[in-house]
């Protein structure tokens, strides 16, 4: 019998959690308030105890975290801003509670993960997810696997050019001002124009921006990793017309010096095919690799 397997989204704001084998064998999910460690951890324990035994456990979480192997603290969060989540050591809670192996990384780069295996990165490699929403972050797939470094890929903190007289607004960043986090993410709109940016209308000049910035984002990734296709989502990114006018500018600041037939057309900076499940299916598919591995 094909061995089924657990994955936890470890998010912010919940946790989800989910047994089965990928998006079309789901068995159970559930959704759990991020509250204090220990009072997250207990429900999806429960959670998984009321669902069967599984392989092998994955978790794709918010961080920053511990990637690295050799390191004493690998599976921690780190020094993250969520009060309480700091020095927290996620997986091997995880591990201890349910005796079985634990599959650890970032959330985007889950996110990359799944989208790689059953989404719009399917035979594309290397590959990035890029999410616009409360923060930016992105994760990239190398050799069939998510990449990982010093610690793991921090996209939505690349500096992008800002010229404080179009913009002055001064960045939302608290680490570093003007990252393009401090200056695209859904906190950085609502505070330049003072108001959420799903109350912005498309008109709004705030969307060239916006734009611009995102582009000059991608724009870096590009030169850098040289992906075969980027998907771009997160609640910013749920504007529709916001997409089509990165996709110009991104054109616009290559400016044809790289080459390559899969920049033409609308096909290379794409929406996700898995939209909000993409977390917990990333961390399916890391349990699913670590009981191959193993």
């Amino acid at each position: 019998m094909a061995p089924i397997f657990g994955g936890v989204e470890a998010g912010g704001t919940k946790f989800v959690c989910a047994v089965g084998r990928g998006p079309d064998d789901i068995r159970a999910e559930a959704r759990v308030a991020t509250t204090t460690p220990d009072e997250t951890i207990a429900e999806c324990l429960a959670f998984f105890a009321a669902h069967g035994s599984i392989a092998a456990l994955g978790i794709a979480s918010f961080g920053p975290v511990d990637l690295a192997e050799r390191s004493a603290t690998w599976g921690f969060i780190t020094n993250t801003p969520k009060p309480g989540w700091s020095g927290v050591d996620l997986a091997g809670a995880f591990r201890r509670g349910l005796g079985v192996p634990v599959g650890f990384d970032t959330d985007v780069n889950g996110a990359a993960l799944a989208e790689h295996r059953w989404g719009v990165g399917r035979g594309r490699d290397p590959f990035v997810y890029l999410t616009v929403g409360t923060g930016i972050g992105g994760g990239a797939i190398a050799g069939g696997r998510p990449l990982h470094g010093l610690v793991h890929p921090e996209m939505g903190h690349v500096r992008v050019p800002h010229d404080r007289g179009a913009d002055p607004f001064p960045g939302a960043c608290p680490y570093h001002g003007d990252c393009l986090e401090g200056l695209a993410s859904g906190p950085a709109l609502a505070q330049r124009w003072g108001q959420p940016p799903e109350a912005l209308p498309p008109e709004h000049t705030a969307w060239e921006l916006e734009a611009e910035y995102l582009a000059l984002g991608v724009a870096s990734i590009v030169a850098i990793l040289s992906p075969e296709r980027i998907a771009i989502g997160g609640g910013v990114m749920a504007q529709g017309h916001l997409l089509p006018r990165v996709r110009a500018r991104l054109a616009h600041i290559l400016g044809g010096y790289i080459q390559s037939l899969e920049l033409d057309g609308d096909a290379y900076l794409v929406h996700p095919a898995l939209g909000d499940r993409a977390g917990v299916l990333g961390a399916l598919a890391l349990a699913a690799d670590l009981a191959g591995a193993s």
